[in-house]
């Protein structure tokens, strides 16, 4: 009787061991995968609680810590321009200057397309040609025919030209509208930005056709100049900028 419990137990045993010798074998035994099976490739998988292979953008530390790093930079600011030392009086000219400085939109864009064929989406630009790269030797159109009642030299910054009743002034280039409004000496006033960071300043308008941040083609209306008081003639002043100097607009475009 015992010899047969202790065969029973044997046999038991011997069972168990088969069965746990099986398992292991088919827990490392895997089978190929489907891609694999028939000769493809196997496709990558993505797995999103890997944290893995996730942009930094996308990352909630990275996204944590720039919102943190902007705070600071913020918060380091405010608290220079609130100082009185004159340690600091170089960095409070620093951040002033920079704030202060144009963007150069039309440049910007210009520096996209040469790199990557396309328009920069965020800025106003109706199509996607290329931005000439203008320089003096650039054919320019006039903004309006007539003749030069006063000349570079009588205020250093612009000339004004005398041309006829309801005229309409054109831009001399392509480029993006920068400013619509009163400048001081000029009236009202527009200035377009191109893509050479040059600007081309139309005042004394008695009528304005074009809004800020629009970009505008070469010989596209800027608006009407203005009618003197005899009523037969009308009048706007052209200026040419380049950085922070006006250079005389009768070396870059011929007038007749």
């Amino acid at each position: 009787m015992g010899s047969r419990a202790d065969d029973i137990r044997k046999r038991m045993a011997k069972r168990k061991k088969d069965r746990e010798r099986v398992e292991k074998r088919v827990q490392t035994h895997v089978l190929p995968e489907t891609e694999e099976l028939y000769g493809y490739e196997k496709l990558p998988s993505y797995d999103p609680g890997s944290g893995k292979n996730i942009h930094p953008l996308f990352q909630k530390e990275v996204f944590m810590f720039k919102i943190l790093a902007s705070a600071c930079l913020v918060l380091i600011v405010a608290i220079i321009f609130r100082s009185e030392t004159e340690r600091v009086e170089p960095v409070k000219q620093f951040v002033q200057t920079t704030l202060e400085s144009e963007f150069q939109f039309a440049a910007v864009s210009q520096w996209y397309e040469d790199q990557f064929g396309k328009p920069l989406a965020l800025l106003p630009v109706e199509n996607s040609r290329k931005l000439q790269d203008n320089d003096y030797g650039t054919q320019y159109a006039l903004p309006a025919s007539g003749r030069i009642l006063e000349d570079f030299g009588h205020n250093g910054q612009r000339i004004t030209i005398e041309t006829g009743k309801g005229a309409t002034v054109e831009a001399m280039n392509e480029g993006l509208v920068r400013f619509v409004g009163t400048k001081e000496g000029f009236g009202n006033t527009v200035i377009i930005q191109h893509g050479d960071k040059s600007e081309s300043w139309y005042g004394n308008l008695a009528e304005i056709d074009v809004n800020v941040y629009q970009y505008i083609d070469k010989g596209a209306s800027v608006g009407k100049a203005s009618t003197v008081a005899e009523g037969e003639k009308a009048t706007f002043f052209f200026a040419i900028k380049k950085g922070d100097d006006f250079v005389d607009p009768i070396e870059v475009i011929k007038f007749e």
